[in-house]
């Protein structure tokens, strides 16, 4: 297993396809069964590009299985937060330990950034993902935001992690 900075030799569809199967099996039951039916391929290639933030890839005997985005704030009233903005692997890769390497990975990067305190977002509904941000060290921050993905209404949660020397 390797985990590094995206680089730009690689495939975006790769890194898009970790995407596009992730949130078709994750949020299975949470977001609509129409809307992730008809997620189109290569849909995340855009923000890949776009350079807003920084991605890292899960690579496992040459392939791309799993991939992190991660900057400083999107928000200004969160501005000396680094931000998680996605974690996903490819469904086969799930449940395999992959996961808490991957989310380390992006959280060592935000300190080398100078971020102590992180925070991410999660569906309220993703019970599964909910579990592993808690049992990383993050824990539900009471902010929320209100989200529509595929025409229904959804709950996100601000989960937040503190360095120990900064708590």
């Amino acid at each position: 297993m390797e985990i590094r900075h995206l680089l730009e030799t690689d495939d975006l569809g790769a890194v898009s396809r970790v995407y596009e199967e992730s949130w078709r099996a994750a949020y299975r039951g949470i977001v609509p069964q129409e809307y992730l039916d008809n997620i189109p391929e290569g849909h995340w290639i855009p923000y890949l590009r776009d350079g807003r933030s920084s991605a890292l890839v899960l690579v496992e005997e040459g392939q791309i299985i799993g991939t992190t985005s991660y900057c400083k704030s999107r928000f200004p009233e969160y501005g000396d937060f680094g931000e998680i903005i996605s974690i996903y692997l490819l469904p086969q890769s799930m449940g395999k330990g992959y996961g808490r390497p991957l989310l380390e990975a992006a959280r060592d990067e935000l300190a080398r950034l100078g971020f102590q305190k992180v925070f991410l977002w999660v569906l309220e509904e993703n019970h599964r993902a909910r579990r592993f941000y808690e049992k990383a060290g993050f824990s539900f921050s009471g902010h929320c935001l209100q989200n529509h993905i595929g025409g229904k209404a959804l709950r996100e949660l601000q989960y937040r992690y503190c360095a120990p020397d900064h708590l």
